[in-house]
């Protein structure tokens, strides 16, 4: 995707390149739009207000398994990433530390509850949780038949959060 020309977009999408500069000045200014989308599609649904963290974080994986192509398209524009001067590198520097900071937050409040198991540090366990999942989605698109990756994220769960009748036996 980093090869790409605006013309090879414009030529795909049936568009001059001067139409697609009109929307967006530059390459880079595209591709932020592209993930801006993806993340519109592929956010939680409004059914998951309210709820915890672990029923949050299955139904988003579960929902993620009815949009393979945005999952691919995130899946590669994140690895690249990773490359210095990337177009949309700050994009993934911003998400992650956003996405740790909110699980690193919930994990606070679970662990105030009495529901995180002893010793885990709700930071690296923050981390973990987004590596896991975006690991279990690279092996998904790989092998779908094999990788479940909402039960991986369950599990990794299970190992870090006290169900209620732990809670109470602990």
């Amino acid at each position: 995707l980093q090869g790409g020309s605006l013309q090879e977009v414009a030529d795909r999408v049936g568009l001059s390149q001067t139409s697609i500069l009109h929307y967006f000045p530059s390459k880079r200014a595209l591709l932020i739009a592209v993930l801006e989308q993806r993340d519109a599609v592929a956010k939680p649904r409004p059914s998951t207000a309210g709820q915890g963290l672990v029923d949050v974080v299955l139904e988003q994986a579960r929902h993620n398994e009815t949009i393979p192509g945005l999952v691919e398209l995130y899946t590669v524009l994140c690895g690249e990433a990773v490359t210095e001067g990337y177009p949309a590198r700050e994009y993934f520097v911003d998400r992650f530390g956003r996405l740790r900071a909110s699980y690193a937050r919930k994990l606070r409040e679970l662990d105030a509850q009495g529901r995180l198991r002893p010793g885990v540090d709700v930071d690296r366990a923050a981390a973990s949780l987004i590596a896991l999942w975006d690991g279990a989605q690279a092996q998904w698109l790989l092998d779908r038949d094999s990788v479940d990756v909402a039960g991986c994220l369950s599990d990794f769960l299970d190992g870090i959060i006290l169900s209620r009748g732990e809670e109470e036996v602990a």
